[in-house]
């Protein structure tokens, strides 16, 4: 008889034999595996490895936490062969915790052949957690496909290990759920013993080096950490530290100071809240963000975090998986973001604190090319902040550096402030691509498609006359309607500032016609000087008004006392000064739907376009702007600003 234990529903029992199917490499079926041994210890641990490896599995254990690859070559061939040991493996720790108990071990595979093709796309792992272990292996086999005759032969000689077992003994057997079903066929008769031995040439155990784990497991290595404390039941404080101390030059003097070190910090936390694979996404994310303020100088805004959890997602469900894997999160981190935030989420991703290079085995740094067939490869070009030791051209002046702390500062008149002409220009051909791109959403939001008849209106519609393809093959014309009225303020919100981050705020008139009036919210200018009389800031938010030289004082008119935030402010003076019809509104997130009414009342039409459709790097440009203390700095500010 045939069933799933009512306790645990994690183990079919058939008789004297519990089978538990398990996904080889994944952390939510290593802990069902050892949930089940402690929870009724067996006799017999069995589980589906090869009986020749069994010496070197059994020192690969001896050695976890730190990481080990068993490697042999193949007969007849150059190449070798790597199988990674991992914590979080089934079959690993199946073998871990029987080790532990004093339980009786048998590795199944009489490795009589090469293990048959076996199709290994496992449904997300992600929803045991949702809906349990059972019902996760009967959807599995409800849909499995019929098992090939190399697959009942290897099935075969697993049947016969187990039924020279003993008969009386209580027995876990740990298999894969793609041979579960095979296996419980081939055991309903007597099996013969396999007459020829596969012998496998130079199997050997190395080492693995610490920075090639990231490719080569199943698993990322932080998860498995994550894994290893929560088994522990903490964060091994012997394990060793990185980066734990950072040395500052002072003169001809070395002074340490601690260093804390977020994955350390994020690595506990996980472990002790008994986080799931989500939750640790979201942590591990949190660390890259921390890397990369520190080492790149940068902030993440909210909206980066949102479209980096949906985009991520969406590479997920592409490839029928319901949460994302370590490269679907780099390439998110990297489309989002950058490629510095991407290598940061890469290589806290790949920090295991309890692999060495120093070892009694040899070291081995072997790249997923190496072990996978069907590898997927992401460059990543990292820029850094700082340019020492690199060649500079002869004769090149570094930037000029105060002879005395607070110089530049003193030298502040305060007589009158003005922009850098540079930064005014880029700022104002940027707001004319934003009225473009708003005027061409709401052009596109009025068009029509309808069927080639008589005249082609404005062009082909070719993704529409694909989408119909199938349906008497027709071809779809496009005509777009003429958007009345033209674009007169743009409004372009960096950061909403609910804690206030930005408190220079001020409105700007422009010196020429064709030059925009700008209010704005900003960092603190006159704390950052960078020059004598030019202090360097950051935009929250601006506005950009033409005509010009028409705009009041924005943030102290009491007609927008009304407003909740600073944007919300600059939205309001856009749609009260502007004497088009339109206004563009880019931002993290659209405006209240009270101000579409605003709009309408008084004639005018908001357009939003999402600050994650804009170039992050532009942006990231776009953001810094410098004050100077007078026209006259303008002349010498070149030689200060980077």
């Amino acid at each position: 008889m045939e069933l799933f234990d009512s306790e645990r529903a994690g183990a079919l029992r058939r008789g004297r034999i519990r089978y538990l199917p398990a996904v080889p490499g994944r952390m939510e079926f290593a802990s069902a595996v050892r949930e089940e041994i402690l929870r009724e210890p067996p006799s017999v641990v069995a589980v589906e490895l090869p009986i020749t490896l069994e010496p070197l599995y059994s020192r690969a254990i001896e050695r976890l936490p730190q990481l080990s690859a068993l490697t042999w070559r193949d007969r007849g061939d150059d190449r070798a062969v790597y199988v990674p040991i991992e914590p979080s493996d089934c079959f690993v720790e199946a073998l871990r915790t029987a080790r532990e108990l004093g339980l009786t071990v048998e590795f199944l595979d009489p490795d009589t052949s090469e293990r048959p093709h076996l199709d290994e796309i496992y449904p997300d792992v992600y929803a045991v957690e949702r809906l349990g272990l059972a019902r996760y292996v009967e959807a599995y086999r409800l849909g499995r496909p019929e098992p090939s005759r190399e697959v009942r032969v290897h099935a075969e000689g697993l049947a016969w290990r187990m039924q020279g077992c003993d008969p009386e003994a209580e027995i876990l057997v740990v298999v894969s759920l793609n041979l579960l079903d095979a296996l419980l066929e081939a055991m309903e008769r007597p099996q013969a013993q396999p007459l020829r031995k596969l012998r496998r040439e130079q199997p050997r155990l190395l080492n693995l080096h610490p920075e090639c784990l990231a490719e080569v497991l199943t698993d990322p290595p932080f998860l498995q950490a994550v894994y290893e404390a929560r088994r522990r039941g903490g964060l091994d404080d012997s394990a060793p530290r990185v980066d734990r101390v950072q040395q500052t030059a002072v003169g001809f003097e070395l002074i340490e100071r601690p260093k804390t070190d977020p994955r350390e910090e994020a690595l506990r936390e996980a472990a002790q809240e008994g986080l799931g694979r989500p939750q640790v996404h979201l942590r591990l994310f949190g660390v890259a963000e921390t890397l990369y303020e520190r080492n790149a100088g940068e902030t993440l805004a909210h909206w980066q975090r949102r479209l980096w959890a949906r985009y991520s997602r969406n590479l997920a469900l592409v490839q029928n998986q319901l949460l994302p894997s370590l490269f679907d999160m780099t390439v998110a981190a990297r489309s989002i973001v950058d490629d510095n935030f991407a290598w940061e989420l890469w290589e806290a991703a790949g920090w295991y604190p309890h692999q060495r290079i120093d070892s009694d085995l040899m070291n081995v740094k072997i790249s997923g090319e190496e072990m996978f067939l069907d590898t997927r490869r992401i460059q990543l070009r990292r820029r850094f902040r700082s340019k020492k030791g690199r060649a500079r051209p002869l004769g090149l002046r570094g930037r000029k550096r105060e002879t005395e702390p607070g110089e530049w500062k003193k030298q502040w008149k305060g007589g009158g402030i003005c922009s850098y002409p540079p930064e005014d220009l880029r700022i104002e051909e940027y707001g004319f691509y934003l009225k473009s791109k708003g005027k061409g959403l709401l052009s596109e939001e009025r068009s029509r498609v309808e069927p080639f008849t008589t005249s082609l209106r404005d062009g082909i519609d070719l993704r529409e006359t694909l989408r119909n393809w199938h349906d008497g093959r027709k071809i779809y014309v496009r005509e777009n309607q003429r958007v009345q009225g033209d674009v007169g303020a743009v409004v372009l919100i960096f950061d909403e500032d609910r804690d206030n981050r930005y408190p220079y705020a001020i409105t700007w008139l422009g010196e020429s016609q064709n030059e925009s009036d700008m209010a704005f919210y900003a960092t603190d200018p006159f704390e950052n000087v960078v020059g004598p009389g030019i202090g360097r800031a950051e935009y929250g938010g601006l506005m950009l008004m033409l005509p010009s030289q028409r705009m009041g004082d924005v943030w102290r008119d009491p007609d927008y006392s009304f407003a909740e935030s600073k944007p919300e402010r600059l939205l309001l003076a856009a749609l009260d000064y502007s004497q088009e019809k339109i206004i563009v509104y880019a931002a993290p997130k659209p405006p209240r739907s009270i101000f579409k009414s605003i709009a309408a009342r008084i004639g005018r039409q908001i357009v939003y376009i999402p600050l994650g459709q804009l170039s992050p790097p532009t942006l990231k440009k776009l953001r810094v702007m410098h004050v100077l203390d007078g026209h006259e700095r303008r002349t010498s500010a070149g030689e200060y600003l980077w």
